[in-house]
């Protein structure tokens, strides 16, 4: 059987209620997106990385980034990602698309592996594998990976605002329809309502800078394990962007959600 064309769609976008522009943002000299991308990259089983953004006027600089920086960059409808996702798995013939958002800087590739690798190993078993059902790992470190054959299918039948919007929700509230397969964090822990590695809000921005700071020149591909040894010997980083541990996306749709509950996200 020949190796699956796999696709990482790094979904971005300038607009931000509560931080615009983030993804352009300087990190360790470089925008947030090219550094983010860079860390992508260095996963085995990435396949291809594409940066899909949406075809306003103000993500322009997005494309004019990728091309700057030799990023490949697909532009796709502004509210409907998941049209978004399946339009640039069938630019790219995907077989495998991965979903990672642009708001995780701070992702290990060898997380991504991880979860990819999982999908690989048993992809006659599950329509849909992530890190996030439950999430372990501290917030910032999302992987889903699904086949073309079920992204299309939720292409096709998703009808709710909120599964064309994110993407994924279709799968993983239908769970008596699609096969779910999840990665849990292999420390035994769970990190994913006390760590927050990623980036919504201008604390997030400080948390970022300063473990890029710390740890970039010394070691560009520094991973998890050294995000926690920063964090621990350095409790003033981690307090940075403390208040907003645990807060998520899932809290303005709980009513709407069959398979979250409000131990999985914290209101502000």
């Amino acid at each position: 059987m020949p190796y699956p064309k796999i696709l990482t769609v790094v979904q971005a976008r300038m607009g931000s209620s509560r931080l615009p522009g983030k993804v352009l943002l300087p990190l360790a000299g470089q925008p947030l997106l090219v550094r983010m991308v860079e860390r992508v990259q260095r996963a085995r089983l990435a396949g291809t990385v594409v940066v899909a953004t949406t075809t306003d006027a103000a993500d322009d600089a997005i494309a004019e980034l990728c091309a700057a920086h030799g990023m490949a960059c697909f532009r796709g409808d502004a509210l409907d990602l998941l049209d978004r996702h399946y339009q640039a798995a069938c630019h790219y013939g995907a077989d495998v698309v991965l979903k990672i958002p642009s708001d995780c800087p701070l992702i290990d590739p060898a997380v991504i592996d991880e979860v990819v690798g999982f999908y690989l190993d048993f992809a006659e078993r599950y329509d849909f594998v992530s890190n996030l059902h439950p999430a372990t790992f501290p917030d910032g470190n999302d992987v889903e990976v699904m086949p073309f054959e079920a992204l299309e299918t939720a292409w096709r039948e998703a009808k709710r605002p909120l599964e064309r919007e994110h993407t994924t929700p279709f799968f993983w509230e239908n769970p008596d329809r699609f096969r779910i397969g999840n990665v849990t964090w292999d420390a035994g822990k769970d990190f994913s309502m006390s760590h927050r590695w990623t980036i919504d809000y201008p604390e997030d921005y400080s948390f970022i800078s300063a473990v890029y700071d710390a740890l970039y020149n010394p070691n560009p591909a520094f991973g998890l394990d050294d995000i926690m040894r920063l964090t621990t010997e350095r409790p003033d980083i981690a307090q940075l962007n403390a208040r907003y541990a645990g807060v998520n996306w899932y809290r303005n749709h709980l009513d709407e959600l069959k398979t979250v509950d409000s131990s999985q996200t914290r209101k502000i």
